[in-house]
C-alpha cells in the first residue's frame, strides 16, 4: 500500500515538469536553427553583388582602354591634318608658281626683253592666281565711295572734302578681304570729314 502511494507521487512529480518537455525542446531547436536558414540567402546575395561589381569593374577598364586608344588615334589624325592643312591650296597654286619661276628664269637668261611679252606673262600669272584665290572663297571688300564702317575698315586719315558726306571712304590704301563669310583683313582707308569754316576776321564789321 505504501509502495503504491510512493509510485503515484513519483508520477505526479514527473507530470509537474521535472521531466523534459519534448514539445518545448523541439520549438527551441527550430528557433535556434532559423537564423542559420536566414543567413544562407544573405550570403548568396552578397556573392552575387560582388560578382556584379567585378563585372562592372572589368567593363569599365575595357571602356577606359578603348577611350584612350580612340583619343590617341584622334590626336594623331588631328596632328596630321594640321601638318598638311595647306596641301590642297598649295597643289592649286603650283601651276602659278611654275609660271612665275619660268618667267623669272627667262628674264634672268635674257630670253625675254620685250615689255609686251613680260606684261602678257605677268597678267596671265595674276589672273590664274586670282582665280584660285576666288575659288577658295577669297573676296575683296568693296568700300570705295561708301560710308565708313568699323566692321570692315580701318581709317588711316580723315581728309576734309566738300563734295561728299562726312565719313565717306575716299580711297583704299590697302584692300580688305573676306574668306567666305569671315573678314580676314580690314581695308585700310582714307575717310572724308567736314570742311572747316573759314575763321572770321576779328576786325570785320568795325
Amino acid at each position: 500500500m505504501f509502495n503504491m502511494k510512493n509510485n503515484k507521487e513519483k508520477k505526479e512529480l514527473k507530470n509537474n515538469g521535472q521531466t523534459p518537455d519534448k514539445g518545448k525542446d523541439t520549438l527551441q531547436e527550430q528557433t535556434n536553427q532559423e537564423p542559420l536558414k536566414q543567413e544562407e540567402p544573405e550570403i548568396d546575395e552578397t556573392a552575387k553583388l560582388k560578382s556584379e561589381i567585378e563585372k562592372l569593374k572589368d567593363t569599365l577598364l575595357r571602356k577606359v582602354a578603348e577611350f584612350e586608344n580612340y583619343k590617341r588615334r584622334t590626336d594623331a589624325e588631328i596632328s596630321n591634318y594640321l601638318k598638311y592643312a595647306s596641301e590642297k591650296i598649295i597643289k592649286e597654286l603650283l601651276p602659278v608658281y611654275d609660271d612665275m619661276i619660268r618667267s623669272k628664269e627667262s628674264i634672268e637668261k635674257g630670253e625675254t626683253k620685250d615689255f609686251e611679252t613680260l606684261k602678257t606673262g605677268f597678267i596671265s600669272i595674276s589672273d590664274k592666281f586670282r582665280a584660285i584665290m576666288e575659288k577658295e572663297g577669297l573676296k575683296e571688300i568693296d568700300v570705295t565711295g561708301k560710308q565708313f564702317d568699323v566692321e570692315t575698315c580701318d581709317a588711316l586719315m580723315q581728309i576734309p572734302n566738300p563734295d561728299v558726306e562726312p565719313n565717306t571712304v575716299l580711297e583704299v590704301v590697302e584692300k580688305g578681304y573676306y574668306l567666305k563669310d569671315k573678314i580676314i583683313r580690314h581695308a585700310k582707308v582714307l575717310v572724308s570729314s567736314e570742311v572747316p569754316e573759314p575763321e572770321k576776321n576779328n576786325e570785320e564789321g568795325k
